[in-house]
């Protein structure tokens, strides 16, 4: 991911606040066009990490008061398709700071209101919310992980389609799961709570390595999340 008037360089938390507020879509909200495409080899990541303020010193919207670090910062950052980093950085006078601030504002707000979630008044109630975004990523790993004897046969397309579904599915159940138990946090009893912690680091440790490209696997999705808020906690 390279910026047409200089080099990007933020680290992997950045990378991965980008992709988190982009929810797989171009940033701009007159474009919405998606940033990993199907392909029969497999998906392709196409979106692009663009600067508001230049990478450099003489590029786009650019501003010599500020420095190199400052223009790496996730405040100074965007994740747009490649047509729309083009032209925000060719027409850069019709797209000046404040809207690409805005875009990127008004789209986080748009992501966080579709995984926004509610506080139940009873455990019961979280429950059946949450029970089929569990059972979804469960089905998903199952027929599509891997795990599954597919991984042993070089034709098959289940490794491209587990990918994909990493990103358009378990990676938005996941996000919708961390804040629906943030907002029923008081029905969790003392070990749930700590699974939560636990189940906290996996997302972070997936997305590093399916957003952000990190080499390790991280954490593993912790043992008896699955129940969480089933009335057997309370045994």
């Amino acid at each position: 991911m390279t910026c047409v008037k200089g080099r990007i360089d933020p680290t992997n938390t950045t990378k991965l606040r980008l992709f988190a507020d982009s929810g797989g879509f171009c940033s701009n909200p007159e474009c919405l066009a998606e940033i990993f495409i199907d392909l029969d080899s497999g998906a392709v990541q196409i979106g692009e990490i663009a600067h508001v303020i230049s990478a450099g010193a003489s590029g786009p919207r650019s501003d010599p008061s500020t420095t190199s670090e400052q223009r790496s910062e996730y405040e100074n950052l965007i994740l747009l398709c490649p047509s729309c980093h083009t032209i925000i950085d060719k027409a850069e006078e019709q797209y000046p700071i404040d809207i690409i601030l805005r875009w990127k504002r008004e789209h986080r707000q748009v992501i966080i209101d579709a995984f926004g979630s509610r506080t139940y008044k009873t455990r019961q109630e979280a429950r059946e919310v949450l029970e089929p975004l569990l059972r979804e990523n469960r089905f998903i790993f199952e027929e599509y992980g891997p795990m599954t004897e597919e991984r042993f046969n070089p034709e098959s397309t289940i490794p491209s389609q587990w990918l994909r579904k990493i990103r358009t599915k378990i990676i938005p159940n996941n996000r919708r799961i961390l804040t629906l138990c943030e907002a029923n946090y008081s029905h969790l009893t003392s070990d749930e709570r700590a699974l939560l912690e636990e189940f906290r680091q996996h997302v972070d440790d997936f997305e590093a390595k399916h957003l952000a490209g990190a080499e390790h696997n991280g954490r593993q999705f912790p043992n008896r999340f699955g129940e969480m808020l089933c009335e057997e906690w309370h045994v």
